[in-house]
């Protein structure tokens, strides 16, 4: 029998185990001149352009997740004249957050469920579709993916393609279409789900599930590239032999010390459904020969139904790739109060520091807070808010401790009000971009408070996990959303763009200080990185949740592609066709885009840009 998404499923559409404020005044420094202080490093950019094939392959382009093109045909002088080289229509009208790859002047991009990979022709005219690869996943999948069945895209390595499918399989095609190897990892009946981009890694694929609202036990997997055999898995709780917690690891925190915390600071057997997801992006250090990624909330939602401080969830490990050995992690959201993941992208960059260059990783947090870590060691070098926080008062750099709100912290029975940033954060999984020219963070965002209410939850496999009723409302100002740049030296925002909704895509940063993004309208915009000034801007057919890319065409030409397809957690009203009248619909999002069908459809198109 066909197991198709439950009215409850489609209520919450749901949360977010697959996605997963901006406090600037309206208009702020959205036509600014550039700020003064910004610094230009041109070294930096000529480093990334010594290594410029014109290709992407990977969702961020790069190991270190800049998501920085280092083309620069397309700059702010001429970024005015884009038009649209050509398109292509995927057939599907769910959420698509893929990013498209570019490898051997071929693009693969993946759909949202059924997770059909296309390829196109980008030496002729029009990029003809070359091939189409259908792994045709069990319908089933549908009825347990909490935010919409998105996708977030594949990687190439090697002349294969690995992609994930929503019943929790990773799959590898040549370059002809042929399936080399599928291997099936969980089990969509205990609501295990797969929806991140892999990443290559040293001949291993590295593959995470979805699921966190479904009480599944979060993992990370290494499949060996060219069998698809597990090379090592690490769970997110239970035993320090189960999480790979060895002699290696030397979190820096003493609150991430000790033996077994992975099951100590959980109520007795409640770390087996206790979520912990790997649904965020992967990046990769090849000189300390270091992976760091984010795990994702504890469940249920209710936190008072788990005391402890739940690892190891809501935080980002560093892992060896070669046995995927734990190194350090360090816990952003120690008892996590609001579903605030730790999955966001961490990005890989070296910074001057208080006199020294020092190994960075910038992660913009789900907490409102904007961090600067060591990613050598795991300590916290700066966390500041990005928008408006009222749920947390700073991070204890002594301790790396969140120190929470009391008032503002969630009772079961009792709804709180105005919590800041809502459940999805300051930032979900819509990744950032770094320009390494400019030192300067792209960061899309909402701007989001909520009202919570704790609920009891009970455990039953393959249904939802919760126990929160949660409405989700606009922040100050009265825009859900902001694009904006941060300067992580200086510790302080540039610029920002307040957006009408949202900004669920995310960003790509290129060599001619062109900064792009999509609105949940529909627009696709390119501004200046140094000033946020609009500089172009293109209708799509539906709103944009996509990454976009840049790559060289056989041609010699700059192209931007980006997918447009509403959907998601932030988009679930259109592609789940919930009804507005319900606060409580798309796990509190529904709330907060009531008017959002009045402003897009569904869709599902790729388009891609060019100079005449």
């Amino acid at each position: 029998m066909v197991r198709r998404p439950s009215a409850a499923v489609l209520l919450l559409s749901v949360l977010s185990c697959q996605r997963g404020a901006d406090g600037a005044a309206p208009g702020a420094a959205a036509n600014t001149p550039p700020a003064a202080g910004i610094v230009v490093d041109t070294a930096a950019a000529a480093r990334a352009a010594a290594g410029d094939d014109g290709q992407w392959v990977r969702s961020a382009r790069d190991y270190a997740g800049t998501r920085y093109s280092p083309l620069g045909q397309v700059d702010v002088s001429n970024a005015a004249r884009l038009e649209l080289a050509w398109s292509f229509s995927t057939g599907v009208d769910r959420g698509h957050e893929a990013a498209p790859i570019v490898a051997g002047g071929t693009m693969y991009l993946v759909t949202p469920y059924p997770n059909a990979l296309y390829a196109l022709d980008l030496s002729r005219e029009g990029a003809p579709l070359k091939w189409k690869y259908e792994p045709r996943p069990a319908a089933a999948a549908q009825g347990v993916a909490c935010c919409d069945v998105v996708n977030r895209g594949a990687a190439y390595a090697d002349g294969r393609i690995f992609f994930n499918t929503l019943d929790a399989s990773t799959v590898a095609v040549d370059t002809a279409g042929r399936e080399l190897w599928r291997v099936q990892l969980g089990d969509i009946n205990r609501g295990e789900t797969m929806t991140m981009a892999p990443l290559v890694v040293k001949g291993k694929v590295l593959v995470g599930v979805s699921g966190g609202e479904y009480g599944v036990r979060g993992w990370i997997t290494a499949l060996d590239a060219a069998t698809g055999r597990i090379a090592w898995q690490a769970y997110s709780t239970g035993p320090d032999a189960d999480v790979r917690i060895g002699d290696r690891f030397k979190p820096h925190y003493a609150m991430d010390q000790g033996a077994d915390l992975g099951v100590k600071s959980w109520p007795p057997d409640m770390w087996r459904t206790g979520g912990g997801a790997v649904w965020g992006f992967v990046s990769y250090d090849p000189e300390l020969d270091l992976i760091y990624y984010g795990t994702g909330n504890p469940g249920p939602w209710n936190p008072e139904l788990r005391p402890g401080d739940n690892k190891w969830t809501g935080g980002i490990f560093a892992r060896d790739p070669d046995d995927g050995a734990a190194v350090w992690f360090y816990q952003t959201s120690p008892h996590d109060l609001y579903d605030h993941d730790g999955i966001n992208e961490s990005i890989l960059v070296d910074l001057p520091w208080q006199g020294a260059i020092r190994k960075v990783l910038l992660h913009p947090g789900r907490t409102g807070y904007m961090y600067v870590i060591d990613r050598t060691s795991g300590e916290v070098l700066a966390a500041d808010t990005f928008g408006f926080v009222n749920s947390a008062s700073g991070v204890d750099l002594k301790t790396g401790r969140l120190a929470m709100v009391p008032a503002k912290e969630p009772v079961t029975g009792r709804v709180v009000n105005e919590i800041c940033p809502a459940s999805p954060g300051m930032k979900d999984w819509q990744p950032a971009a770094w320009s390494p020219k400019l030192r300067l963070l792209l960061v899309p965002h909402q701007n989001l408070c909520m009202d919570h209410e704790g609920l009891e939850a009970n455990y039953i496999a393959g249904t939802p996990y919760v126990g929160a009723n949660v409405k989700f409302y606009a922040g100050p100002g009265g825009h859900r959303g902001a694009f904006m740049a941060w300067d992580p030296v200086a510790r302080r925002k540039v610029w920002s763009i307040p957006e009408r909704f949202p900004v669920w895509s995310g960003a790509l940063v290129t060599a001619g200080d062109v900064a792009f993004y999509g609105t949940m309208e529909g627009w696709f915009k390119a501004v200046d990185a140094r000033s946020g000034r609009e500089l172009w801007k293109f209708r799509t057919g539906s709103g944009i949740i996509g990454q976009p890319m840049s790559y060289r065409g056989p041609d010699g030409r700059q192209y931007v592609a980006v997918l447009s397809g509403v959907g998601g957690w932030a988009g679930a009203i259109v592609s789940g066709d919930l009804d507005p009248r319900d606060s409580t619909a798309g796990g509190g999002f529904a709330n907060a885009m009531r008017d959002l069908p009045d402003h897009t459809t569904k869709g599902g198109t790729l388009y891609v840009f060019a100079l005449p």
